[in-house]
């Protein structure tokens, strides 16, 4: 599936497929500043749940790790 990140802010993009939001992938921060790793997250979990999807929230280490298991989605930074 044809997964677009749009860039919000540093460390925050929107997640659409196929046009149509569907949720977000986030950079989770500890207290102290540090990266604790990556979240993607939809906005409804509402089945049947777009693949590779099996529950609403998946975390990753890294921010690379996260698009390669979106199926390498195509980076769009806004503005």
């Amino acid at each position: 599936m044809p997964y677009t990140l749009h860039r919000l802010a540093a460390g925050s993009y929107d997640l659409l497929l196929e046009g149509t939001v569907i949720g977000s992938v986030v950079r989770d921060v500890g207290k102290s500043g540090q990266i604790r790793g990556w979240r993607v997250e939809l906005m409804s979990g509402e089945l049947p749940l777009p693949a590779p999807f099996t529950q609403e929230t998946h975390e990753f280490k890294s921010f690379e790790a996260a698009v390669s298991w979106l199926g390498g989605g195509v980076l769009v930074h806004d503005g």
